[in-house]
């Protein structure tokens, strides 16, 4: 069957009523996780996949796994096109990657030309959004085929690089980061181990038989960690809103943005499709090119509409580029991809090469969705930036108490243990700790997911070989992937040892 056939079947799978309605929630919702400064994308989608858990329950399982992750995948990318909206009215990015939109964004809208700054954002974002959907069309079945003739050696190899490139870029002390990978995979090896049935780190609890639930603690991390952080440090904004005016931007300006939207789509997708890089480096990469490549780059930094269009478009165009290499290969790129693959295995569904294959339905159809949810994005974003831009007003006090309930509620309705609650309690405190100390926690739930997939592969690489390491070194694509893996993390090391600047992704 062709792709063309496939990603038709999916569209038939997309424009069913209720994913549609699933796909329509999942961007409004993601636009105004955007929008709220503090609830990012990792946030937003941790807390709703206990509600999609609840939402879907009823379903076939691989039809409840399709519309969830249609749901999640809106919040993720919805949330990249909400970011702009506070970085130009507010100078307050409502994720990092939209940082560096505030630095033409803000002085755009003080100059009276938020309208125009909020509407080249939209269509930036919608073009980006398209473009990174047709390389993911295009690239996931040829690279899925390809995967499925890699060994456990090469996934072990290949997961561990996955592991490095987050871990290695991730908050701003390396040391810090592999700390925080170390203490995941420890969590990871609680509860009964598979192939020996030997009880590790219980200590005779049987509520720990069965591990720790990543789902309580990716809410507990992310979203309690948030609501903690908001209300100790008082952690809300009250800056002038700047006012929005004329929406449709003039046609200089849309000239002026066409050259940049197409180099940051071309720029963020490929960046995305990079583990461990993502969406905040992509914007960063494309408003440091756009930059270079201006005629006049005094005007950066002044209100440059380039600069505002360039990282919009580049942190649309990550976001779908990340999910290639989850889709595809099984590996999470970043910290929100890495909680989309714990929402998949939470419906029993293991995304990799043979997801194309086992589960078409469920690949295709979350594909033709985004594409269906894109363009929902742009009539949502233009005609109703006004009424977005209101949520920023939304008083705290009513906002943190919502989270609460949602966080608890969720993770009670999934695991019905009051277990996971006092956990979820543990993990939000421990949440909060973690960002006042910079530590980041991204790598922390990327490695709670990928380290029974490690172990696994590695006992199967290990048995295959009857016990000889050596099998890591000896396989070619696995050899390729752990230098890779190596100069990962011995490239930052060296270049802060001789004095050069490192970028990290704050998206951990």
């Amino acid at each position: 069957m062709s792709t063309l056939q496939y990603l038709l079947d999916g569209f038939a799978v997309a424009f069913q009523w209720h994913n549609l309605l699933f796909a329509f929630f999942g961007v409004l919702i993601g636009t105004a996780v955007g929008v709220l400064p503090g609830i990012g994308p990792m946030s937003g989608v941790a807390l709703l996949i206990p509600v999609t858990a609840t939402l879907t329950n009823g379903l076939e399982p691989s039809a409840a796994a399709t519309s969830a992750i249609i749901l999640l995948a809106g919040v993720y990318y919805g949330a990249m096109y909400g970011g702009s909206t506070t970085s130009i009215l507010l100078n307050t990015p409502g994720e990092s990657s939209s940082v560096v939109t505030a630095l033409d964004g803000y002085q755009l809208a003080k100059q009276g030309k938020a309208g125009s700054a909020l509407s080249i954002a939209a269509i930036g974002s919608f073009a980006a959004g398209i473009f990174s959907l047709i390389g993911l069309t295009l690239l996931a079945q040829p690279l899925s085929n390809v995967a499925l003739s890699f060994g456990p050696a090469d996934y072990f190899s290949l997961m561990l690089l996955g592991l490095c490139a987050v871990s290695g870029l991730a908050g701003k002390s390396l040391t810090k980061a592999l700390i925080m990978t170390v203490l995941g995979l420890f969590l990871g090896t609680i509860g009964i181990d598979v192939v020996s049935g030997v009880a590790r780190f219980t200590f005779d609890l049987p509520i720990l038989y069965s591990g720790i639930e990543f789902l309580t603690v990716a809410v507990g991390l992310f979203a309690l960690g948030e609501v903690f952080k908001t209300i100790l440090e008082n952690d809300s904004t009250d800056a002038p809103i700047a006012k929005i005016g004329r929406i449709l931007p003039s046609k200089q300006e849309l000239k002026q943005s066409a050259g940049p939207i197409a180099r940051g789509s071309l720029l963020g997708f490929f960046i995305g499709v990079l583990p461990g890089a993502g969406a905040t480096l992509a914007s960063f990469f494309s408003y440091i090119t756009e930059k270079k490549l201006s005629k006049h780059p005094e005007k950066f930094g002044q209100g440059a509409i380039e600069g505002v269009a360039a990282p919009e478009s580049a942190n649309n165009a990550a976001s779908g580029g990340a999910m290639i290499p989850l889709l595809t290969l099984g590996i999470p790129g970043s910290g929100t991809t890495a909680i989309l693959l714990g929402a998949f295995i939470m419906y029993n569904i293991q995304p990799g090469p043979l997801l194309f294959s086992d589960h078409p339905d469920v690949a295709w159809g979350v594909i033709a969705s985004m594409f269906i949810g894109n363009v929902m994005l742009l009539i949502l974003n233009l005609p109703l930036v006004k009424v977005f831009a209101k949520i920023i007003s939304v008083p705290v006090k009513y906002l943190l108490p919502i989270i609460v309930a949602i966080s608890f509620f969720g993770v009670y309705a999934v695991s019905f243990s009051t277990f996971d609650l006092f956990l979820l309690l543990g993990c939000g405190v421990l949440g909060y700790l973690f960002a006042k100390h910079d530590y980041p926690v991204a790598p922390l739930v990327l490695s709670l997911v990928l380290g029974p997939m490690i172990e696994n592969n590695m006992r199967r690489a290990l048995t295959i070989s009857n016990g000889d390491f050596t099998v890591f070194l000896t396989e070619p694509l696995s050899l390729i992937f752990l230098i890779i893996a190596a100069l990962w993390m011995l490239i930052p090391v060296i270049l802060k040892k001789r004095g050069k600047k490192v970028i990290v992704n704050e998206e951990g």
